[in-house]
């Protein structure tokens, strides 16, 4: 039987595609071995767009502020109608430096964000105790970013399939094998690891770091030029713990290396984390644990008493130039929703709407130029990553 749409991958991206392009009235199907159990599964829930702002990364600072604004109301419109808790709170960042060279860098950092218009300011150290008093002895400088929100990315995912289903939307638990091509060079279905092929009437990529293996054999196309980044994440327990109140997101840098600790309104903590250009192994290694916890432990250092509850690794997708890509290939038949590397779930919303817009009005909006999949296309397969 064949349908509107096939999605190919079924994390948080997919999934909200799927969402939105079902609303439309499409039938759509998802296709993924193991729903949710990439980097949706390891990610933290930050919704960090000012705090994920960098140099050279104008293009993707708007995309991330743009996502961010649709967020609340996004949150409010699946919690509706999924009936579910995504744990989104607007709790604020608290950035902090561990010496003087991490203050360096914290200002380097501040004065950037303020000239693009982010609501941040900085703060004292006798000031960022006072927002959370478990901040250790030995800090540097703070600033302070009191619009940020978080949410829970794996209820969010739970919530998205719930209302899937809902809308009869399929999740097929299959590993896409191959793209189908037809004689002319459109792409008009997908065949699974099973051998059956499922006929569409376009098909979405959203396969993370894996969706460049998927296109590559598809001729001419430079479009998915995604590569694993792998991040190691750790989760500790602080509920029935009365002497551990952490509040808000705090990140930090410690001699260089970026920390985070986010915590969740039922207790756990989510500290991370490691960048790493590895493949996707999921292996938590001994190196990557110490070193989150060590740098954790020297911003907060409450943080031993706590309960070890879990290690996960996963890679993120990435990009050449760290944009995500949103859109059409340049393959008829084929559009992408990929590469979004470390703003997965803050970008969920964006990338929903884009494609969204993108089949029912027939363009992608302006505003998602940037992310534009085409830009890529002077790039060889197998050429540079």
């Amino acid at each position: 039987m064949s349908v509107d749409v096939a999605v190919v991958g079924c994390g948080i991206i997919g999934a909200a595609v799927a969402w939105r392009l079902s609303q439309l009235g499409l039938t759509v199907v998802c296709l993924d071995p193991a729903p949710g159990d990439g980097a949706t599964y390891a990610a933290a829930g930050m919704l960090a767009d000012v705090t994920e702002a960098e140099f050279g990364e104008d293009h993707l600072t708007a995309l991330n502020v743009a996502s961010a604004r649709a967020w609340p109301g996004f949150a409010a419109e699946l919690s509706l109608a999924s009936g579910m808790d995504l744990a989104f709170r607007r709790t604020g960042t608290l950035t902090v430096a561990y010496d003087s060279g991490d203050r360096q860098q914290l200002r380097r950092l501040l004065e950037l964000r303020r000239g693009l218009g982010l609501p941040i300011e900085e703060i004292t150290v006798d000031d960022a105790r006072g927002l959370e008093p478990l901040l250790g002895p030995r800090i540097a400088a703070a600033t302070w970013t009191p619009d940020e929100h978080q949410t829970d990315p794996r209820r969010v995912h739970a919530a998205l399939l719930s209302v899937l289903a809902d809308r009869g939307v399929a999740v097929a638990h299959r590993r896409v094998a191959e793209l189908s091509l037809t004689p002319s060079g459109t792409v008009d279905g997908v065949v699974d690891d099973h051998g059956t092929r499922h006929r569409t009437g376009s098909v979405v990529l959203a396969a993370g770091w894996a969706s460049r293996e998927l296109a590559r054999a598809l001729p001419g196309l430079g479009g998915a030029p995604t590569r694993p980044v792998k991040g190691q994440v750790l989760r500790l327990d602080a509920s029935g713990q009365p002497g551990f109140s952490l509040g808000r997101v705090v990140r930090g840098f410690v001699q260089a290396r970026p920390v985070y600790l986010v915590p969740r309104p039922d207790g756990e903590v989510v500290v991370g984390a490691t960048s790493e250009e590895q493949p996707d192994d999921r292996r938590v290694t001994a190196g990557g644990t110490f070193a989150i916890l060590r740098d954790a432990r020297a911003l907060i250092p409450g943080i031993d008493e706590l309960p070890l509850t879990e290690l996960t690794a996963r890679a993120r997708p990435g990009s050449p130039d760290n944009l995500p890509l949103i859109g059409d290939s340049g393959i008829p038949g084929l559009l992408l929703a990929t590469g979004h590397y470390r703003n997965g779930i803050l970008l969920a919303p964006l990338t929903a709407s884009a494609l969204a817009a993108r089949y029912g009005a027939g363009t992608v909006p302006e505003w998602a130029a940037a992310a534009d999949p085409r830009r890529f296309a002077a790039t060889v397969t197998g050429g540079p990553t």
